[in-house]
């Protein structure tokens, strides 16, 4: 028995001292975890009644919808650019939808929509679909492709781009003939940070090159023209000739018949994809070629794309397309 006393009185206190020790390294993996902080957490996931509300005017129901800024901004993403595309590149479309309203709340004026809104939801100012619509052109894609254009606008959350401390006019476009075009060669203003630049990209684009024919009847009740043997024979034989090229490499000005246009008065009463274009008379009407889509002004998204494929970042993205730009947070320019 006095052995037995001795072996508890040395057993007892190495449990006390070892059961700790043992807990701890065979604790159960249900253990809770420690929570940690998230440092990079956005506005928008944060506190979305912070963010500016954006009036939006939806035609199809002819009433305002109001949404934050960031959420907003995801719908413009969603009906400007393919989720498809590149990452890098939906940021730098984020950054100028984001812009884009910006500036135009900043600037106030809203009299070319409903009383109450502050934007359409067309092409007339930049297009919207929200998040019902979204699901219904996406289908079972839904998931993945709304889920990486929340991560690009996230990702941009508060910055838009400036020029002289203002945020830009950052038109933006489709698909260019393999160069963007100078503003004033389109519009009738220069503006410093919207000049031709190379976009050898855009040849991925499925409208990069396309052809169209219009009716000879229809493309003379168009152009207000008459292609009969005197117009062609006052201008050399030739039914129409390019009288001028712009830098970025599209028509300029244009003879039809005898009578001279822009090359943006063609496409815009022609309806063309843009401004480079070819023409040739067949036996069925006039055939047109037409190289890219769009004005060609500001940044091209397949451009933008195939600059993603290649490695920049959507800040190299937006400063290549906007020249002279810089990023800025929005917060300080919409202060009363």
């Amino acid at each position: 028995m006095r052995n037995y006393l001795i072996v508890l009185l040395v057993a007892i206190p190495l449990v006390i001292v070892a059961l700790p020790a043992l807990l701890v390294k065979y604790a159960p993996s249900f253990a809770p975890t420690p929570k940690t902080a998230n440092p990079q957490a956005t506005p928008l996931a944060i506190n979305a009644a912070s963010q500016i509300p954006i009036n939006v005017y939806r035609t199809a129901t002819k009433t305002i919808e109001t949404l934050p800024i960031e959420s907003y901004i995801e719908g413009v993403v969603a009906a400007e650019m393919p989720a498809e595309f590149e990452l890098e590149a939906l940021k730098a479309q984020a950054l100028a939808a984001r812009t884009y309203i910006v500036r135009r709340l900043q600037e106030g004026a809203f009299n070319d929509v409903p009383k109450g809104a502050v934007v359409l939801d067309t092409v007339q100012h930049q297009a919207f679909i929200d998040d019902k619509q979204q699901r219904e052109r996406w289908g079972e894609q839904y998931a993945w492709k709304s889920k990486k254009i929340q991560q690009a606008v996230l990702a941009t959350a508060g910055e838009v781009l400036t020029y002289d401390g203002k945020p830009i006019d950052a038109t933006f476009f489709s698909t260019s003939n393999g160069f963007t075009e100078n503003a004033d060669e389109y519009w009738a203003e220069k503006i410093p940070y919207l000049k031709s630049v190379p976009s050898p990209w855009d040849s991925e684009s499925p409208r990069y090159l396309q052809k169209t024919t219009i009716p000879l009847a229809d493309f003379e009740q168009k152009l207000g023209v008459r292609l009969d043997t005197p117009a062609m024979q006052g201008n050399g034989g030739r039914w129409y000739t390019v009288l001028s090229e712009t830098t970025g490499k599209r028509v300029g000005k244009v003879r039809v018949g005898d009578k001279e246009f822009t090359g943006r008065e063609l496409r815009e009463r022609l309806g063309l994809n843009s401004t480079a274009f070819t023409m040739q008379l067949k036996s069925n009407g006039v055939e047109i070629t037409t190289s890219g889509y769009g004005h060609g002004v500001g940044m091209s998204q397949w451009g933008a794309n195939g600059m993603a494929k290649a490695g920049k970042s959507a800040e190299q993205i937006v400063k290549y397309f906007y020249q002279g730009v810089a990023l800025e947070n929005y917060g300080k320019m919409l202060k009363s």
